[in-house]
């Protein structure tokens, strides 16, 4: 695997879950109900993580996980390939589990979703 990013990675939702639980593909999205994940997204800034789950379908608390990833993984092409060449926004995606090795407190939020 080529190494893209040292981490620490992040992925932000409003699900409850526990340190040791893997997230997994091939659930509907966290933002659009008709639509079936292939990948599990993350991004080593909790920034981003954060605003994802802000983003996300719920009422839940909002949450940012500290996740592992347990195999290979790629840039997020619809976000580097789109509209932040060069990944600026250090986001990634995989078909394979991320493992959640931690939750986060606090972070920095943004000043405003972008649309």
């Amino acid at each position: 695997m080529t190494v893209l990013d040292a981490g620490p990675f992040y992925h932000g939702t409003k699900a409850d879950l526990q340190v040791g639980d893997l997230l997994t593909a091939g659930f509907r999205s966290n933002y659009d109900d008709s639509v079936v994940m292939n990948h599990i997204y993350f991004t080593a800034l909790a920034k981003g993580a954060g605003l994802a789950a802000e983003m996300s379908k719920g009422d839940g608390k909002l949450r940012v996980y500290i996740v592992e990833p347990t195999g290979e993984f790629e840039n997020d092409p619809n976000v580097t390939d789109k509209k932040f060449p060069g990944n600026p926004t250090r986001s990634y995606r995989s078909e394979l589990p991320l493992k959640i090795i931690g939750e986060l407190e606090s972070w920095e939020p943004y000043d405003s979703i972008p649309k």
